[in-house]
């Protein structure tokens, strides 16, 4: 369930990397896929073979439905079978699926602290995608396993789930204390 995340990137005169790059994927999103394709197919075979004898409304009623659960499943589920994560000196970008769809962007300067979280699970946030909970903040799970946590200036959290998260907190930090270090010589 798990995909390698490259290491920082160097160029060479910095001694600091310059992008750190992660990724994190669930295959097994993809028979949740299948399901939604197979759905898709039965609408599709119930509209071309319309041998209902019942008339015309059931009919569409289930073509309808089948099409649209098809849909649902299918593009809901590809849509987080894999998270990517970029963090450079400016901001964090977060890109989900093959599309990169949906996609955040969060500035470095809106975030005051980073930190490991050992676990992250689907049941924690209420499922896999792209997630909501009052209580702990937004949330990007396409798997169970380690993830990085933001906190941002105005109180929330970001959590993504993603691969050498802690690598990628680190680079977090390094650079807000770089930021900060800036900031206190130019004051």
């Amino acid at each position: 369930m798990r995909d390698h995340s490259r290491k920082p990137r160097h160029n060479g005169t910095d001694p600091h990397p310059a992008v750190w790059t992660g990724r994190a994927t669930n295959r097994a999103q993809w028979v949740l896929a299948v399901a939604g394709a197979a759905c898709l197919a039965l609408g599709v075979e119930l509209a071309v073979s319309s041998n209902w004898t019942s008339g015309t409304v059931p009919l569409v009623m289930s073509v309808v439905g089948c099409v649209a659960a098809g849909l649902l499943m299918l593009f809901g589920t590809l849509a987080f079978v894999s998270v990517a994560v970029r963090i450079d000196g400016d901001a964090l970008e977060v890109r989900c699926g093959h599309m990169g769809l949906p996609r955040r962007r969060i500035l470095l300067t809106q975030v005051v602290g980073a930190e490991f979280v050992a676990e992250v699970t689907p049941r924690q946030w209420g499922g896999w995608g792209y997630r909501w909970r009052p209580e702990q903040g937004t949330a990007v799970v396409v798997r169970r396993g380690e993830g990085l946590a933001l906190r941002l200036g105005d109180g929330r959290t970001f959590t993504i789930t993603v691969d050498e998260a802690e690598s990628g907190v680190r680079f977090i930090q390094e650079r807000l204390r770089v930021t900060a270090g800036g900031a206190a010589a130019g004051a």
